[in-house]
């Protein structure tokens, strides 16, 4: 307080205002994803991501040092709310970002908004958040989730394929998958499986499909369970096109490796997409962290970008809430993917693609763009969101 009387005085003496933000030296984002159990590499990514992105800024924002708190989720809803509150109560973090899962989000989105601290996601965007309860302390920098799915069903109808058997998790992300495929799918569904949570024996559905001999796979399973599924599928010498998202990617690669090569997926971006901003992105990426970067690391990235943009706004100071918020919604900074701006229910509005799971000529396998399917396509939801 004496520091704080003394500035004041000072400020008096020159003519100037004292802010909050002259008062605390560094901005705080906590950033809780999963770090730990099968879907650790989804979480790493995004801590690398993002730690990336604060690197290239040097460090700062609208000259005030950032200080990152990382936490890790461990995939379980009631220790995510603990983890959040320390975050929030404990470290007094200005953002928080994350998380990964949907059901972690549901968890810790209320703690976060009812605080009036801004909620990043650069990943989970459940449709629970994009329709009647949009709030102005949310954002997302990844998708709705519907939307990635959208893109798979769309390329099962234009493929005609006629009947196609789904394979999901049951939870949120997981239904609204099922929902998102189904919006320009027109044609049977074989069956509809869904496993539990962080599964990984998928004997049981294999044996399924064989018998049924859909004529397409959508699967969705993030994480360890793509890794276990992927692999068993090919041992068990399964043939059946297979559409997916975030079952074959820059997380789950290093591990799947030649079983994936040939699968499709359905992504807004890939590391192959040619524009200045993802070259140099993807190249820093590599040269840091000796992998591939996949959505969740370009996700984080731009997490951090966003943040940075609103921040420079208001000159460094947080202090109002509402400028904050508008500076959000103008996400006035240079995407990774190119085209990117918010909806009316702070969701993105950009270009979707389908991808094909490659081996590059060093040996490392990455997700290539093979045609756009959506451009600036934004949710279904939004139209129920009152204005932020």
């Amino acid at each position: 307080m004496k520091q704080l009387t003394k500035l004041a005085g000072l400020a008096a003496l020159l003519g100037v205002a004292v802010t909050p933000a002259t008062a605390q030296e560094k901005i705080k984002i906590g950033v809780l994803v999963t770090t730990s159990g099968p879907a650790a590499a989804l979480g790493q990514q995004v801590r690398d991501g993002f730690a990336l992105a604060i690197k290239d800024l040097g460090g700062k924002m609208a000259g005030r040092d950032v200080e990152i708190v990382n936490a890790d989720d461990e995939l379980k809803p009631d220790g995510a709310v603990v983890k959040v509150r320390g975050l929030l109560e404990r470290d007094k973090v200005d953002f928080v970002v994350g998380p990964i899962f949907s059901n972690i989000l549901q968890a810790i989105h209320r703690p976060v908004t009812d605080s009036k601290t801004f909620l990043i996601s650069p990943n989970a965007g459940p449709s629970s958040y994009a329709g009647k309860e949009c709030n102005p302390f949310f954002y997302v920098t990844s998708y709705q989730n519907d939307q990635v799915h959208e893109i798979l069903g769309k390329v099962a109808q234009d493929r005609g394929y006629k009947r196609v058997y789904l394979l999901v998790p049951n939870y949120q992300a997981g239904r609204d998958s099922v929902a998102g495929f189904k919006l320009d799918y027109k044609g049977e569904i074989s069956e509809e499986s869904y496993t539990p949570l962080n599964t990984l024996d998928f004997q049981p559905e294999l044996s399924k499909i064989a018998a049924l001999k859909p004529d397409a796979l959508f699967t969705f399973m993030p994480g360890g369970m793509g890794v276990n599924l992927v692999k068993q599928y090919k041992q068990a010498g399964a043939t059946v096109p297979v559409l997916s998202a975030f079952t074959v990617d820059e997380s789950t690669l290093p591990a799947q490796q030649d079983a994936a090569v040939g699968m499709f997926g359905g992504a807004n971006w890939a590391p192959n997409l040619d524009n200045p901003q993802s070259k140099k992105f993807v190249t820093a990426y590599e040269a840091a962290y000796n992998g591939v970067p996949g959505t969740y690391a370009m996700q984080a990235y731009d997490a951090a970008l966003l943040i940075d943009s609103a921040v420079k706004a208001v000159k460094g100071d947080l202090s109002n809430k509402d400028a904050v918020a508008v500076a959000l919604k103008k996400a006035d900074f240079t995407s990774l993917r190119g085209n990117f701006k918010f909806s009316n229910n702070g969701y993105p509005i950009q270009d979707f693609y389908l991808t094909k799971v490659a081996k590059r000529p060093d040996g490392k396998f990455q997700t290539e763009i093979v045609e756009k399917v959506f451009s600036n396509y934004g949710d279904r939801y939004a139209k129920d969101c009152a204005a932020k």
